[in-house]
């Protein structure tokens, strides 16, 4: 009977520190991408280069690179600052640029020079529980964010909805 006991608090604590530790490699992923878009936000407004964090959707990554060249399609080998692939407990589902374009597939670009961002947006993740979380890119004030939920993105108002 004792030996039961023993065997089920085992069992028990196993299977906490296991979704503990899935939790904290969530937690790890979400701020490395984080860092990676903090990275080249501060490197682009302390120099003359430019930057680009590309969000990879089908391949679950992303990277850092510095833009050397006029063709922005072509990423080549030695651009390439920071890669890093998600696991399957933290899985990009969207993104959404501020100027209302949205993708849940292909490849979605973070561009930031000297003077910001040159789109804002939000990046949507899952986590293992399919828990929401949001990276947000402010362009105005190049602040990035992590917001739990599926935020909702500031949108301009037009002219007729102004009360003044």
């Amino acid at each position: 009977m004792v030996l039961a006991v023993i065997s089920l608090f085992v069992l028990l604590a196993h299977i906490h520190l296991f979704k503990l530790l899935r939790k904290n490699t969530f937690k790890a992923q979400i701020q490395q991408l984080v860092s990676t878009m903090q990275m080249a936000s501060t490197a682009a407004a302390e120099s003359d280069r430019r930057y680009e964090v590309i969000i990879d959707l089908e391949e679950q990554s992303f990277l850092l690179r510095q833009i050397t060249t006029p063709d922005l399609s072509e990423v080549l080998e030695e651009e390439i600052i920071l890669e890093d692939k998600l696991s399957n407990n933290c899985r990009v589902i969207y993104v959404e640029f501020d100027d209302g374009d949205f993708t849940h597939e292909g490849r979605a670009k973070f561009r930031a020079g000297r003077s910001g961002w040159a789109f804002g947006g939000k990046i949507v993740l899952l986590d293992e529980e399919e828990q929401p979380y949001s990276v947000v890119v402010n362009r105005l004030n190049r602040i990035i964010t992590l917001e739990e939920g599926d935020v909702r993105l500031l949108e301009p108002k037009y002219k007729d909805e102004l009360v003044f």
